[in-house]
């Protein structure tokens, strides 16, 4: 091609109409550049929340849980099921048998773990929780009147870390006849401070009806004789 042919060539790539020659972009930089773009917000409007990728993961992760606890138990999805109920049946029973669990007591039986209060005072907070059905409460608002009262007669000698155990002891000395009656208040109040177990109007009953007849018995201040 000769000097003319040339220059018509560079003057048709010049004219505006004339077809521009390809361009060629690195491939790091086009991915970048497309990253970049697709970074962009409008394009993760739709996208679901990370609470809810978590709870498809969730549901993802129980399904094969289930599936492959499914492929090892006799009869399937089926099998797998009635082994949970069984399993629910048998805690369900266990909770009615055992009831709810309660804290372990680790505290010594002491009366009265708040400041001193008169037998009126205890009495009367007692007849208070009974009327309204709260019968651990009442109880041991009783055997604390019941202790109190023998402490205001003088028959027991004040002392803050008295346990029931011991008042039933100390107050039997000069209740001889009511011994036993004491040792079962006693026992009645570890119970259902101590031990986790329930009261009822029954307890109460008995323990109201012993802490009014000690108050109508005549002591034996001499102690028993030998």
């Amino acid at each position: 091609m000769g000097t003319g042919g040339l220059i018509v060539t560079g003057a048709a790539a010049l004219l505006p109409g004339a077809e521009a020659p390809p361009l060629t972009t690195p491939r790091d930089a086009a991915r970048e550049a497309a990253e970049r773009e697709l970074a962009k917000g409008v394009y993760h409007q739709d996208d679901p929340s990370l609470f809810e990728r978590g709870l498809e993961r969730l549901w993802e992760w129980l399904d094969n849980l289930f599936e492959g606890a499914a492929s090892v138990t006799p009869g399937g999805g089926v099998g797998l099921l009635a082994v949970a109920l069984l399993v629910a049946l048998a805690v369900a029973a266990l909770w009615w048998r055992l009831g709810t669990p309660r804290r372990t007591a680790t505290s010594t039986g002491l009366l009265f773990d708040d400041g001193p209060r008169s037998a009126a005072d205890h009495r009367t907070a007692a007849d208070a929780h009974a009327a309204a059905g709260r019968w651990t409460e009442a109880v041991q608002e009783r055997m604390r009147a019941l202790v109190r009262s023998l402490e205001e007669r003088t028959l027991l000698d004040p002392r803050p870390g008295r346990t029931a155990d011991e008042a039933a002891a100390e107050a039997a000395v000069s209740l001889p006849g009511h011994a036993s009656d004491l040792r079962a208040a006693a026992r009645t109040f570890d119970d259902v401070t101590y031990g986790g177990r329930g009261a009822d109007a029954d307890a109460y009953a008995r323990l109201r009806t012993l802490d009014l007849t000690l108050e109508r018995t005549k002591p034996l201040l001499t102690g028993p004789t030998a």
